[in-house]
């Protein structure tokens, strides 16, 4: 059997059953990288030859009865943003392209312990700060699904990766849908964990070093199954230093023990702040008929008392870009000051958005982190009823590429209407201001044949019940499908 389109799951048990050796399906890996790298240029970085020895280890440990962890031997590739010892870390800036990690991420060390054999690492926006991911250094990731279009970012190297099947599993970041968009817009699975479960320690952005632990980014899995990414979470999640000295995380078990069919559902499909385009509400209105289908009951109507989409997203905006204005140089926050203080400037103009979200007082922030711990409490409510939440990942499926500067004035169309380039961030930031769990896993094909994912959003530390209902979902859809011409 070809082991091109398996499962991580999959790979692992013919490891283990000696159906295959380690070195064998490196080799497949890289095979694939030589076929389809020219095509989706997903993989910027290999290290071959580093990743054949540790194959060549991992076959002899399993050959004398040692067994290194749930990924013994698993070829598998991670997002350029992560630092490895001995392998550039740029996120994308030419400037650094000189730059060797001298360290590797926690999250990557938590892999590598595992069994993992990391054999390359796959491209990024410039600094993983795009819904799109190019960059001058490493060029363009084109979407498998159809090339003049973006494989979405910032983690679009990874999405592109697996669904052309160089890879099996994937670590990837998120802040503002970085693992959640390119999942939706390639056709395969992501998690984004609740904020805080799993290190961000050794990711660039911040500068490589930094113990600064920025507020709203995670670190998750990437997969072609459900299961996949529940075995790399269980990998990835505890504590990290120096709070791994009295600190243990216990994730709680998925809700009733698992039993979907006792779940109580939300589904929140569509909100003039955020029209879904029309092939998308196709789609998702599908999955919910599937799920009624079932026997299973779907709420269309219920929403989170007190949470209004536009504010939420808001709130969102301004806290994204508070997070990411460390990186804004000093000339760059002075021409943003003096902005952001145009008193007459449209305040949903992006561009005063942008500004003024740079410029504002720690005071300022302050104000936002406690409006969002409310908002925290109230998503705790609602999650006492429900037990998910299904929303849109983004209102469209990918787009064509879009590289017109700045980002603050591109706009897209749905085909009925066109929209802010940024408002794209409006769905992904509904359960990511409040720091929630969610799964994205594929429902199908628009007529245009591009895939389109849901989010399976859950309570905060609710990660293994979004993971089990989305096993559900790639149940009863089909779940991943591979893109046409990258067959074996």
């Amino acid at each position: 059997m070809d082991p091109h389109y398996m499962s991580a799951r999959q790979l692992l048990q013919g490891l283990r059953t000696g159906k295959w050796s380690s070195v064998e399906l490196l080799a497949r890996c890289l095979e694939l990288v030589e076929r389809f790298n020219d095509v989706v240029n997903a993989v910027v970085i290999l290290d071959a030859e580093r990743a054949r020895s540790r194959a060549r280890k991992a076959d002899r440990a399993r050959a004398q009865g040692k067994h290194a962890g749930p990924l013994h031997g698993l070829p598998m590739t991670v997002k350029e943003t992560f630092e490895m010892d001995g392998l550039p870390t740029t996120a994308g800036v030419a400037s650094q392209g000189s730059y060797v990690s001298s360290r590797t991420a926690v999250a990557v060390q938590r892999l590598q312990d595992a069994g993992a054999v990391v054999f390359g690492k796959t491209n990024t926006a410039l600094l993983a700060g795009d819904l799109q991911t190019y960059n001058s250094l490493y060029g363009v990731t084109s979407n498998p699904w159809d090339t003049e279009r973006t494989a979405g970012g910032s983690s679009g190297g990874s999405a592109a990766a697996l669904a052309v099947g160089m890879t099996p599993l994937e670590l990837g970041s998120d802040i503002g849908g970085s693992i959640r968009i390119p999942a939706h817009f390639c056709g395969v699975c992501g998690h984004k964990p609740s904020h805080g479960i799993v290190p961000v320690r050794g990711h660039v952005p911040g500068p490589p070093g930094s113990l600064t632990r920025p507020d709203l980014a995670v670190v998750g899995p990437m997969a072609r199954t459900i299961d996949d990414l529940a075995v790399a979470l269980d990998v990835l999640a505890g504590a990290d230093e120096p709070e791994a000295a009295g600190w243990t995380l216990r994730l709680p078990a998925a809700r009733k023990g698992g039993r979907v069919g006792g779940y109580r559902i939300a589904a929140w499909l569509d909100d003039p702040a955020c029209p879904v385009d029309a092939a998308t509400a196709d789609l998702l209105e599908g999955l919910v008929d599937r799920l009624l289908g079932t026997g299973l009951a779907v709420d269309t109507a219920a929403r989170p008392e007190g949470i209004n989409l536009a504010e939420s997203h808001e709130l969102f905006y301004r806290l994204l870009i508070g997070a990411m204005s460390p990186g804004v140089s000093r000339s760059r926050f002075r021409t943003l000051k003096e902005q952001a203080e145009i008193t007459q400037a449209d305040a949903s103009d992006y561009s005063v958005r942008l500004a003024r979200s740079v410029i504002q007082s720690h005071a300022d922030w302050l104000r936002l982190h406690e409006r969002r711990l409310q908002l925290g409490r109230l998503w705790a409510r609602f999650f006492e009823k429900f037990d998910v939440l299904l929303c849109p990942v983004t209102s469209m499926p990918a787009f064509s590429h879009d590289w017109s500067e700045p980002v603050e004035t591109r706009v897209v169309s749905t085909g009925q209407r066109t929209q802010a380039y940024l408002d794209l961030l409006i769905w992904p930031g509904l359960p990511g201001v409040a720091y929630l769990p969610a799964t994205v896993v594929p429902v199908g094909r628009t007529p245009a044949g591009l895939p389109v994912g849901v989010q399976v959003v859950g309570s905060y530390l609710g990660d293994h019940t979004t993971l089990t209902f989305a096993r559900e979902v790639e149940r009863l859809c089909g779940g991943f499908v591979a893109p046409p011409g990258y067959g074996a």
